[in-house]
């Protein structure tokens, strides 16, 4: 009788949510309304009695759909959309969600309630609905307005802080108050697992789906994305993440997909069916008498979620540098709280930290902002031109200079190739740290597994120890190499900006000199310092760690070039999952603007006797800093020396293997055909 019970409340939620939305269909209403309206139809609050016997049963299901919820997302979320929001939609997210979070703290706290519960409010309300907010957009046929791409820009940054959020409130259960020490370890725990995370998962995972995919039929290949999706739901789990974070994170890894055409046609029967499920079982919670009892608190954090929405997204993408019409256009889009919010809510009822009463409330906040927000949206069309009208000139004025001002800072600053070329050293330097610190977090980890688990091999836990650590470094000596160089780089770069002849004369040169190498220097031992104080806990004895360290800078001198092919071919596997992904792309025809998506290509250059280069080193032709290329490999005499050093010293006939972006390999072709020039 339990599995035929199962059955008919599973029967129930489907029949009942088919009626309701197609009535919201008509209606043209969100269907996630119409699901949230027959979970409270259905519910065992509502007269006359419950048609729901076996409530754990749908929980079950509906944390299920939260893991389809979340994951549905994250195949939505194309990494390639972060190079064209820019740093606009960010300001806008930065300022939003602090004066947001602020006002429901605020609020929470006129109504009288607990510290926690007034937390838990200002991170519900926020985060705005993706997939309502973009659904809405494309019913009403406003996606490809110039307002929407930055809509976008600003959920993409609200679905990143929203993992934060989650993780911070996480621990705040755990902890019980925030801590700055602790707050900035979270953050640095949830940067590397998500750093590790999105760099090794794209490295192998679209490989693995491309095999799958290759081999075997569209069955094996669901299966396979579904043991992906569980999988590393259940490993973020286990490193005390939630569920949620695990499945949007392989989400966004499995979009960079090749087969992500594929994998989206047979994954949305699964999602429609658990997220319905999910939003039912959201409304099963509702208490029509607990909304009654709280009506006023409901329409207050209505009303002010709806203002303080369009004012702090409206302040928010003007102040990033976008005409204040279509700010006002985001703001009104952006009135509306949603899936994450209900998600932030059930994390604090789950914990037992927050009163039962802010999950119903929450939702029917919801609710009444999910009905309200395609109406904004179509009265912006009357809203703009009525600001247009009443607004006084000198306003307008102000308002367009400091946007004219914003876009000439922007466009200036885009068109500078040297602050192009630090952003991407800076970029991978914060890339392999956090590499390095996941190889070096595993190995703890898996010491600590050992004294748990295997209490007989404690005696011998120096020895292992001195194995893990080893390993670890091993595995991050490609990195280590790599950050070593990058360092160097930089090093040469702001040598060069920060010394002028202006200031030092005509010791320019050897003051660069000195600069460079204390950057490269000071780099280098902080890196040496990160990682003695991250594996701290298997650290060998001094003397053991004296032998470990000479034979790992030997290990490095041998086994250099070996090292250098392997980080090589990780980064070309990498580059590769980027421009081979077949994710759609709405705005295709800007992909050549975007300096971090961009084609990068591999072009081979023979040094003619005419070239300025001969006879010189690496590090004299300051190829980096003029050209924006970089010397991939020097091939003499068949024997290729791949990532040469600064000292390298090049010759006629010498094969160069340049890397970079189409517009800087021209640069650099004739950069190296052209007079020398000092």
């Amino acid at each position: 009788m339990v599995h035929g019970t199962f059955l008919i409340d599973l029967a129930t939620v489907i029949i009942i949510s088919s009626f309701v939305t197609l009535i919201c269909r008509k209606l043209n209403q969100p269907v996630v309304l119409g699901y949230i309206l027959a979970g409270v139809i259905i519910g065992p609050n509502t007269p006359p009695f419950p048609l729901i016997k076996d409530q754990q049963t749908i929980k079950t299901l509906s944390e299920l759909g939260i893991v389809f919820l979340m994951f549905t997302l994250g195949l939505e979320f194309n990494l390639r959309k972060l190079s064209k929001v820019g740093t606009t939609a960010f300001i806008a997210t930065f300022l939003e969600i602090p004066l947001m979070g602020g006002l429901g703290y605020w609020i929470g706290q006129r109504f009288g309630w607990a510290w926690i519960d007034c937390i838990f409010l200002g991170a519900i309300m926020a985060i705005s609905s993706t997939t309502i907010i973009v659904k809405a957009l494309g019913d009403l046929g406003k996606s490809r307005d110039s307002f929407a791409n930055l809509v976008f820009g600003i959920l993409i940054g609200e679905d990143i802080l929203a993992m934060v959020i989650i993780a911070l409130l996480s621990g705040l259960a755990l902890t019980g108050a925030f801590h700055s020490t602790d707050v900035l370890l979270t953050i640095g725990r949830l940067s590397v697992f998500l750093v590790v995370s999105l760099v090794l998962g794209l490295m192998l995972v679209p490989r693995v789906l491309r095999y799958v995919a290759k081999v075997g039929n569209e069955e094996t290949l669901l299966i396979s994305v579904l043991g992906f999706c569980f999988g590393f739901a259940v490993l973020a789990a286990k490193l005390g993440y939630s569920v949620a974070l695990g499945a949007f994170v392989i989400g966004a890894v499995i979009a960079e997909s090749k087969e992500i055409h594929r994998i989206e046609r047979l994954m949305h029967p699964l999602r429609d069916l658990f997220c319905a499920v999910f939003f039912v079982s959201v409304g099963l919670q509702i208490d029509p008498t607990i909304i009654k009892e709280h009506a006023l608190t409901i329409l207050v954090i209505s009303i002010a979620l709806i203002g303080g929405k369009f004012l702090a997204c409206s302040l928010g993408s003007f102040t990033a540098g976008n005409p204040m019409r279509d700010s006002i256009r985001v703001g009104l889009s952006m009135a509306q709280i949603g899936e994450f919010s209900f998600i932030i809510a059930y994390l604090g009822l789950t914990l037992g930290v927050t009163s039962p009463i802010l999950y119903p409330i929450a939702v029917s906040v919801s609710a009444i902002t999910t009905f309200t927000t395609p109406y904004f949206m179509r009265w912006a069309d009357v809203i703009v031109p009525f600001f247009d009208r009443n607004t006084p000139r000198v306003m307008h004025s102000y308002f367009d200079l400091y946007t004219s001002w914003m876009t000439q800072a922007k466009e200036g600053s885009r068109n500078t190739e040297v602050k192009k070329i630090l952003r991407r050293i800076m970029g991978k330097l914060g890339v392999f740290v956090g590499l390095i610190a996941g190889a070096l977090i595993c190995a703890v980890f898996i010491s600590t597994l050992v004294e748990k688990f295997l209490p007989e091999l404690i005696p011998w836990m120096g020895f292992i120890q001195s194995g893990l650590w080893l390993t670890a470094m091993t595995i991050c000596m490609p990195l280590c190499l790599a950050y070593f160089r990058k360092t160097r780089a930089l090093g040469m770069i702001l040598a060069e900006l920060g010394v002028t002849e202006s200031m030092v004369g005509i010791h320019k040169y050897e003051i660069r000199a000195i600069v460079s190498n204390a950057i490269h220097v000071l780099g280098t031992l902080l890196l040496v310092l990160f990682i003695f104080a991250l594996s701290s806990a298997i650290l060998p004895t001094t003397n053991v760690l004296v032998l470990m360290v000479i034979a790992m800078a030997l290990l490095a001198w041998l086994f250099r070039e070996s090292f250098n092919k392997i980080y090589f071919h990780g980064k070309a596997a990498l580059t590769e999952t980027f421009h081979d992904s077949g994710k759609p792309d709405e705005d295709a025809h800007e992909k050549s603007d975007s300096p971090v998506f961009s084609s990068y290509k591999v072009s081979p250059l023979v040094l003619a006797p005419q070239s300025p280069a001969i006879g010189k080193k690496i590090v004299e032709l300051e190829l980096d800093t003029k050209s924006g290329a970089s010397i991939l490999a020097v091939k003499r005499n068949n024997q290729a020396s791949f990532s040469p050093g600064p000292g390298h010293d090049l010759e006629l006939g010498d094969e160069i293997l340049l890397f970079g972006l189409p517009e800087n390999l021209e640069k650099a072709r004739e950069y190296l055909q052209s007079e020398w020039t000092v």
